[in-house]
């Protein structure tokens, strides 16, 4: 008797623990509101520029009043109300790697993988390259980390309901990378450094 009883539980923490499993795995198949992407450019002769990103849509929501921080960078309930810039897209960090050193805005940064982050204003947007590239969001974000802060202006162009990356003017050893979402496209020169 004693043993059938010990079968029985046996048997139940295992359909219990692989119920749950199950569960856990039918989560992890859901679709991600914000899917991941990757996009790359080879700039010059061997320079790859890669950009990994989540891809959040708008959704309805105004998102340069929703979403992004209009203005310089804000208190969060985060971080102790320490302030911290946009994330650059959605989730973990959108993050960009180069295997050549560049100059971004012509300045210059040695190859290597960095965070991206963006302070945007109504006239310009300053774009953070941060050298903490495993990062949820911009919530940990330490200035003191920053290989290199830009300047740019922003574009007002048509309409895209995800988030995207890409590249532009490709000319010889120069290109430009850009965020474009909603009617906004936030562009950066990218320059092969010595060239």
């Amino acid at each position: 008797m004693k043993t059938s009883n010990y079968s029985a539980i046996v048997l139940m923490v295992f359909v219990i623990c692989f119920g749950f499993s199950s569960m856990v795995k039918a989560q992890d198949e859901q679709p991600k509101k914000s899917p991941r992407a990757t996009v790359s450019q080879v700039v010059g002769v061997d320079t790859k520029v890669t950009i990994d990103y989540s891809r959040p849509a708008m959704r309805g929501r105004d998102i340069y009043w929703d979403v992004v921080p209009n203005g310089m960078e804000e208190p969060n309930n985060y971080s102790d109300n320490k302030p911290f810039p946009w994330r650059a897209g959605a989730d973990q960090n959108t993050t960009i790697e180069f295997n050549n050193d560049l100059q971004i805005e012509g300045k210059s940064i040695p190859a290597g993988k960095y965070s991206i982050h963006m302070i945007p204003s109504e006239s310009t947007w300053t774009v953070i390259f941060n050298k903490v590239n495993d990062g949820w969001g911009s919530y940990k974000y330490d200035q003191s980390q920053d290989a290199l802060r830009v300047t740019v202006t922003p574009k007002k162009v048509h309409s895209v309901e995800r988030l995207t990356y890409n590249f532009m003017d490709l000319d010889g050893f120069t290109a430009t990378a850009f965020l474009h979402w909603g009617d906004k496209q936030v562009p950066f020169k990218l320059k092969v450094a010595g060239k």
